[in-house]
C-alpha cells in the first residue's frame, strides 16, 4: 500500500513538473526571435496577423495576380453569401476548439484534453473581411511576390482536399459570424503545435518576423510591437 502511494505521488510530481516545464518554455522560447529575411524585391502585398484572443489568423487579399482565394474558399459557404469583400482570414486549429470553444469561457475539459494530446481532428477557419484595421489585435506587413507565393503554398497545403482537389467544407452552425466557414484540415493539434504555432510557422514560411516557437498569440505579437 505504501509503495503504491509512493508511486502515485511520484507520478503526480512528474506530471506537475512537466506542466511547469511547459509553462516556462512557452513563456521563454517565444522571446527568441526569427528575424525577417532580407530581400531586394519590392514588397507591396499586404497581409495581416489577427487574433480574437484565442485563435490567430493570417489575413490576405482575396485576389491578386498570384491567387484568387474565392475560388478555393467560396463566398456561398458563408451564412451571408456576400461577395463584396477584400480580405480573407485563414487559421488552422483543433476542430473541437474551433466548433465548441469560440471563447475561453466555453472551454470544456474534454475538448482541451483531446486537443492537447493529438486525439482530435483539425480544421481550417476562414473569415471574409471588407477592411482591416491595425491595432493591438491586428498587425500589417508587406510581402514580396516570392514571399507571398511561399505563404500561399504553406496555407493552401494545410486544407484537406476531396478527389477533385477542392477544399472540404465542414457543415456546421457553430460559426463565429455570418461571413466565416470551416473546412477540413490536415495534421493534428497538440500542446506542442497549436493554432498559434501554425500562424507563427506561416510567418516563417513568408520570411517575416516570428518566434522560434510559441503556443500562444502573445508569442507572435510581442515581435510586432
Amino acid at each position: 500500500m505504501k509503495k503504491a502511494f509512493s508511486i502515485i505521488l511520484k507520478s503526480l510530481a512528474a506530471i506537475l513538473g512537466l506542466v511547469l516545464l511547459y509553462v516556462v518554455l512557452s513563456l521563454v522560447i517565444p522571446y527568441i526571435p526569427i528575424q525577417k529575411k532580407a530581400t531586394t524585391e519590392i514588397a507591396n502585398i499586404p497581409i495581416y496577423i489577427y487574433t480574437n484572443g484565442v485563435h490567430t489568423d493570417i489575413v490576405m487579399p482575396i485576389k491578386t495576380d498570384q491567387i484568387d482565394w474565392s475560388t478555393k474558399i467560396l463566398f456561398d459557404n458563408t451564412t451571408s453569401k456576400s461577395s463584396d469583400f477584400n480580405y480573407v482570414g485563414i487559421g488552422w486549429g483543433d476542430k473541437g476548439f474551433y466548433l465548441d470553444t469560440p471563447t475561453w469561457a466555453e472551454l470544456k475539459v474534454s475538448t482541451a484534453f483531446y486537443a492537447a494530446f493529438w486525439l482530435g481532428d483539425s480544421a481550417m477557419h476562414t473569415t471574409f473581411y471588407k477592411t482591416m484595421k491595425e491595432g493591438a489585435d491586428c498587425k500589417k506587413m508587406l510581402l514580396t511576390k516570392n514571399q507571398y507565393a511561399a505563404l500561399i503554398e504553406f496555407v493552401d497545403s494545410k486544407f484537406d482536399k476531396d478527389s477533385s482537389g477542392q477544399n472540404i467544407l465542414i457543415p456546421t452552425d457553430a460559426v463565429y459570424s455570418k461571413d466565416d466557414a470551416f473546412y477540413e484540415a490536415k495534421g493534428s493539434y497538440s500542446f506542442l503545435y497549436t493554432c498559434n504555432t501554425w500562424t507563427n510557422n506561416a510567418l516563417k514560411a513568408a520570411g517575416q518576423k516570428a518566434a522560434l516557437w510559441t503556443p500562444t498569440d502573445f508569442g507572435i505579437f510581442q515581435h510586432y510591437k
